[in-house]
């Protein structure tokens, strides 16, 4: 739901920024087995590709036993394989969550394992947001339709989009 909010106001309110969605799903679990020569299985290369090609990186993560989901760690560890497509690569984090911290604990444990990768996290703004408090965050729909949370979002991108063109510009 989030991930959907920073894809629409990056549709109209932000010139210059493009956010895609890349399914993590049908990744199958890392297996190094399943390496063969320096090559992956097809959609783990597809995968690859993708956040090869990207400026920077958007995660959008939920909170699970004070981490990070299983599908976004086995994604994180697939691009991470030989050579480590995360490298020096511009990111920010957004979270929601039930409680006051709104999914903050697995964006800390997201950026302790970008230190690794070579990640490099934008660190303000931060975006964490607690589902649950009133106003009502979202609709039915799951749209998101608290606007002190879309100006907060807005922010992110802004701040994202800035420290991504400084990284290029000394690249």
């Amino acid at each position: 739901m989030i991930m959907a909010a920073a894809i629409e106001l990056s549709k109209g309110a932000i010139e210059g920024i493009e956010i895609e969605f890349i399914e993590i799903s049908e990744l199958p679990m890392l297996n190094t087995d399943l390496e063969n020569n320096g090559t992956y299985p097809p959609i783990v290369e597809a995968f690859r590709c993708k956040i090869l090609q990207a400026h920077s990186v958007l995660f959008a993560s939920p909170e699970y036993n004070y981490s990070l989901t299983a599908p976004l760690k086995n994604a994180i560890d697939w691009a991470s394989r030989p050579p480590n497509v995360w490298a020096g690569k511009a990111a920010a984090i957004i979270s929601a969550g039930y409680d006051d911290f709104g999914g903050g604990r697995a964006q800390y444990h997201l950026r302790q394992i970008g230190v690794y990768l070579d990640l490099h996290f934008i660190n303000k703004p931060e975006f964490f947001l607690n589902s649950f408090q009133p106003p009502r965050k979202f609709n039915r729909g799951g749209d998101l339709i608290d606007e002190e949370a879309k100006n907060k979002l807005k922010q992110i991108l802004l701040s994202l989009q800035e420290f991504t063109l400084g990284l290029i510009s000394k690249g």
